[in-house]
């Protein structure tokens, strides 16, 4: 009883100082201006905005010229409203095997490439179970070939694994070893299909400032196969025939707005989506090839905008950090990108607020994926209420949505980062129908359900920003601790 009646007052604080807030979202939150960006973003004029394509550099400049115009400012350290991010895609080698004894076996049957590096030629084998850092710690790698279980042993989520894996890479090769194995053993995904996701041609950043290579490969293994290595005293050896790379670069746009409380201005807010989308592909049935990405992500793209235009004009208390990624069709990349090459200290920004779509099938309903895990839960739900939506979480927590959008790097970190969404109660087939589909057009969105939908989420934005209390994870939350660490070392 007595937390609920704080849980109240700290509402009724909170809310008799918004309705300024929602008259202000109301100003500038309007039908023609949400369908005149979506209208352009998803045009055919822009091909699908793939990462690296032309039309995704032209996006890029669309959105710059909107900061500019809504005066949001270039972030201190940067020269730009541009932050490149330099990316490769690498044509998987067509011959490879890994020879562990007397056993062989073969790239895209047995094995893939998660990153290039040299051959290795009967080399000593140490497995470090899941290759943490307590289990690196533990065991001496330099000058070995590292086997380790995909994961950390307690995310059952291939999509968890796979979000790990890079820094798993990194912590080996710093440790003196010479290259990853990554053994792979799921249920959840089979391993043909993902075989079909990475074995082709693949994105990635371009370390370019890292001039040694690394192989690194997830490798398929039964529970007897990882038994029978753990004992292994036998040296391996990995061969790869050269593969086709292909460097480029793409842009994130940031901008920035100083808040104007004298203390909270010091902490950021992040608002957060991707840009890109999967560009041209097979044609439809009405012959069709272009992939307009209306829902996924020019929905997502203008909420951000929407709450740029605003907060530019009636700033809040704690400032406001807006970011639009590259790449996140590609491995969440622009995102990595930019938590790792992060213009403001990560403990500077207390929340990120990222809007990520992939349809819906209910407007009288907003979904935000972790709507529970963070203390602003309550500010998000009240906020939707009051232009008539219903916030709700997650409804299929079994897919492992909250780590796969952008918010995860965030959250990685500790940074609180949920993820506002359109309406959906299920993979159904009307989310079928346009997720990743060239009918994903802006003529087929319903605008009287976007405009409740992006008042929402600017007007949680505003009271998020302007609250007394800085948001933060709940306890228990899986990231709760690591949040805490961050926070606690400024």
């Amino acid at each position: 009883m007595r937390n609920l009646l704080l849980t109240t007052l700290l509402l009724s604080s909170i809310y008799a100082n918004a309705q300024e807030d929602k008259t202000r979202t109301e100003e500038t939150v309007t039908q023609p201006i949400i369908k005149s960006h979506i209208g352009f973003l998803a045009s055919d004029a822009l091909r699908g905005r793939d990462t690296g394509s032309p039309e995704l550099d032209i996006a890029a400049e669309y959105l710059k010229s909107r900061f500019v115009q809504y005066g949001v400012l270039i972030v201190e350290g940067m020269d730009s409203y541009f932050q490149e991010v330099f990316l490769k895609t690498t044509q998987s080698p067509s011959v490879g095997a890994i020879k562990i004894g007397s056993d062989e076996f073969m790239i895209n049957d047995d094995f893939f490439i998660m990153s290039e590096g040299e051959s290795l030629f009967d080399v000593p084998i140490a497995f470090v179970e899941y290759g943490t850092e307590e289990d690196l710690n533990a065991t001496n790698v330099e000058g070995k070939l590292v086997f380790a279980l995909c994961g950390d042993g307690a995310s059952q989520n291939p999509q968890e694994w796979f979000s790990m894996s890079s820094d798993k890479r990194k912590k080996v090769k710093e440790k003196g070893g010479l290259g990853l194995v990554e053994l792979y053993n799921s249920p959840q995904v089979p391993w043909n299909l993902l075989l079909r996701f990475f074995a082709g041609e693949k994105t990635g950043i371009d370390e370019v400032n890292d001039s040694s290579q690394f192989i690194h490969v997830w490798m398929k293994r039964s529970l007897d196969d990882v038994s029978s290595i753990q004992k292994s005293k036998l040296k391996a050896s990995i061969v790869v025939s050269e593969n086709e790379t292909k460097k480029f670069s793409s842009k994130n746009v940031v901008g920035f707005v100083e808040g104007t409380d004298p203390i909270l201005k010091n902490e950021v807010v992040v608002y957060s989506a991707h840009y890109d989308h999967v560009g041209v592909g097979r044609a439809d049935a009405k012959g069709d090839t272009i992939y307009n990405g209306a829902r996924d992500n020019a929905v997502g793209t203008v909420t951000v905008l929407s709450a740029a235009e605003n907060i530019a004009k009636y700033p809040t208390r704690r400032s406001a950090l807006f970011v639009l990624f590259t790449g996140e069709e590609k491995g969440l990349l622009g995102s990595q990108y930019f938590i790792e090459n992060s213009p403001v200290e990560h403990s500077k920004m207390v929340y990120c607020f990222n809007s990520d779509n992939g349809g819906y099938n209910d407007t009288s309903i907003a979904t935000i994926i972790g709507l529970g895990r963070t203390t602003a839960g309550n500010i998000i739900s009240e906020s939707c209420k009051a232009f008539g939506l219903l916030a709700t979480d997650d409804p299929a927590p079994e897919q492992g949505l909250f780590d796969r959008s952008d918010n995860v790097r965030f959250a990685a970190k500790g940074i609180p980062a949920p993820t506002f969404s359109l309406g959906f109660t299920a993979f159904d087939d009307e989310i079928g129908k346009y997720y990743h589909q060239p009918g994903d057009e802006p003529e087929t969105l319903d605008y009287d359900y976007l405009e409740k939908f992006f008042k929402a989420y600017v007007f949680s934005c505003r009271v998020i920003a302007n609250a007394d209390k800085t948001p933060f994870w709940v306890e228990g939350d899986k990231y709760y601790e690591v949040g805490v660490e961050l926070y606690n070392n400024k």
